[in-house]
């Protein structure tokens, strides 16, 4: 459903005799995104540090609002306005948009969620570099009037090993200069496929392996509950003593009081923080190490990666008022409004199969396939492609995936997805079915639509029913014998977790089965070593939807 261009208002020609489009710019951006809106004919208002009540009596006559992260576009704004068409984030997150009400109300959003990788890469090389020869310290020393060239003795890059964690744009930028330097570089990220890592010349690893290998670690990934402390004291204390860890991603990820522990008993040997758990900050007991480097969250500050998020963000905001897909779009669905009416029910239903199936595979993600089955593969099935990408990056990613850009955000993660068509299936009238292929043991989900919302139907081959719920969910593979249910369940009494509903399939009787319970809550790794030890179990895994 393309968004179409509303009335114009006769005042403010542009030079060619039409209407210009009004746009309102209400925080900072770099004054190349201002030039290149205006080149386009539109009537640009820099107004920045209006008020939620300043700018709620403004919007209305603007076709587009531009924005970074001070100014929150809520519901009220957006309602506001008869008049406008597309709100520009001049960079990554949209979480100061309410996307629901600009997605009611026809308002399209849009990114620029490429601009600062260039940037992001090269701040963590320097912090790396600053690490290795202690440029910080020597800098002030000498300021202070001292001169200890003994005291600042320090390391080569070259011939170490950096371990990068998330291999995606910002890391893939950093492996890259990392070879430069000629380092051997190792990678932990599940979600990329094994070829995209050997044509970066990246050997992928486990993230135990990265641990103990690495000389250096840089952190690239999302804050995810998956991520949240992902390197904590168990990962320092298995590091090198002259290991030194790297962020610039999130805050968070690296869990700073374990970081002050390892610094201070000499477990690592350095660390360099760009971003924290809580934001802004001026003190912090990092602060008061000498073995750390510290940056008030620069990974995005160049005056580069602000012209570029700017100048995407203008061309996009124009490339839509003027009726023409975004490359960036987070919430506009440009298909027929009659297809999309009929295929939207079945979005979740495609959505929670890719989140599932991500959880469930093993090792590098290889080949995705995904199979449409019955009415729903007579349509464009844009929607739901999109729909299982986004469930498939859901734990990794901070990208909105749409039908405007699934292929460019697949295609930049490396992700090889082929889709077939088919009849109804036996049982179910239509079906969404999503294959991972994995050395190590791949996935495959299948869903539907019930009365009730989204319905997984079949794992790995097995045909269960797990109804639309949010919690966990316990699959466990084993020997088709009496007295298992039983088992499982009596332990999870003891652990005192709540079972909401459960369901077993099997493929014949006395031969394997899938028990899949829904928890209240979550199971500990200790918890889980127990359920293995279950005479007869076969597998376990839990799973978070």
């Amino acid at each position: 459903m393309a968004i179409s261009n509303t009335e114009r208002r006769t005042e403010g020609q542009s030079g060619n005799g039409k209407t210009a489009f009004r746009i309102l710019v209400c925080d900072p951006i770099a004054e190349d995104g201002v030039e290149a809106l205006k080149r386009s004919g539109a009537d640009v208002d820099v107004r920045t540090g209006l008020s939620p009540v300043e700018l709620r009596k403004s919007v209305d006559g603007y076709d587009a609002l531009v924005v970074r992260s001070e100014t929150k576009v809520t519901r009220e704004i957006i309602e506001a306005s008869s008049t406008l068409q597309v709100v520009g984030r001049a960079g990554i997150g949209v979480d100061n948009i309410d996307l629901d009400a600009a997605t009611e109300k026809g308002v399209v959003v849009v990114n620029a969620p490429t601009g600062n990788v260039i940037s992001a890469a090269e701040h963590a090389i320097a912090l790396m570099l600053s690490l290795s020869r202690h440029i910080p310290e020597a800098n002030a020393s000498l300021r202070s009037g001292k001169w200890e060239r003994g005291r600042f003795q320090g390391t080569e890059v070259r011939g170490k090993t950096l371990g990068i964690v998330g291999l995606g744009q910002v890391g893939s930028e950093v492996a890259r200069r990392a070879k430069g330097l000629e380092m051997r570089v190792l990678a932990h990220d599940p979600f990329v496929p094994e070829e995209r890592a050997r044509v970066l010349g990246v050997d992928v690893v486990p993230m135990e392996k990265l641990v103990k290998e690495s000389d250096y670690i840089t952190v690239h990934t999302t804050l995810t509950e998956g991520t949240k402390r992902l390197i904590g004291e168990a990962e320092l204390r298995a590091m090198k003593p002259s290991a030194r860890v790297i962020n610039t991603a999130r805050g968070g990820i690296v869990d700073e009081a374990a970081l002050k522990q390892a610094l201070d008993e000499g477990w690592i040997a350095g660390a360099a923080i760009d971003v924290w758990e809580k934001e802004p900050l001026t003190s912090h007991p990092l602060f008061e190490s000498d073995k750390v480097v510290v940056t008030p969250h620069l990974g995005a500050s160049t005056a580069e990666a602000q012209e570029r998020v700017a100048v995407d963000v203008a061309e996009q905001i124009m490339a839509v008022l003027r009726g023409e897909p975004a490359r960036y779009a987070v919430n506009a669905p440009l298909i027929p409004a009659e297809t999309y009416s009929y295929l939207a029910p079945y979005v979740p239903v495609a959505f929670k199969a890719g989140e599932l199936a991500v959880q469930l595979h093993e090792g590098q993600m290889g080949r995705i396939e995904i199979d449409y089955s019955g009415e729903i593969a007579q349509h464009d099935v844009t929607p739901l492609k999109a729909a299982v990408v986004g469930g498939l990056l859901a734990p990794i990613s901070e990208d909105h995936v749409n039908v405007v850009n699934v292929d460019i955000i697949a295609q930049r993660r490396g992700l090889q997805i082929t889709e077939k068509r088919g009849p109804s299936h036996e049982i179910y009238a239509n079906l969404v079915k999503v294959r991972i292929g994995s050395k190590a043991g791949g996935a495959e989900i299948a869903g539907t639509l019930a009365h009730d919302g989204p319905h997984i139907v079949s794992i790995d081959g097995f045909w269960v029913d797990v109804p639309p719920s949010e919690g966990y969910l316990l699959l466990v593979e084993n020997k088709d014998r009496p007295g298992m249910v039983g088992a499982v369940g009596t332990l999870m009494g003891e652990y005192r977790v709540n079972i909401s509903f459960m369901n077993v399939g099997r493929h014949e009787k006395r031969g394997t089965a899938l028990m899949v319970l829904a928890l209240d809550e979550t199971l500990t790794p200790e918890q889980i070593a127990r359920v293995k030890e279950i005479p007869d179990i076969l597998g376990v895994k839990l799973a978070r939807l």
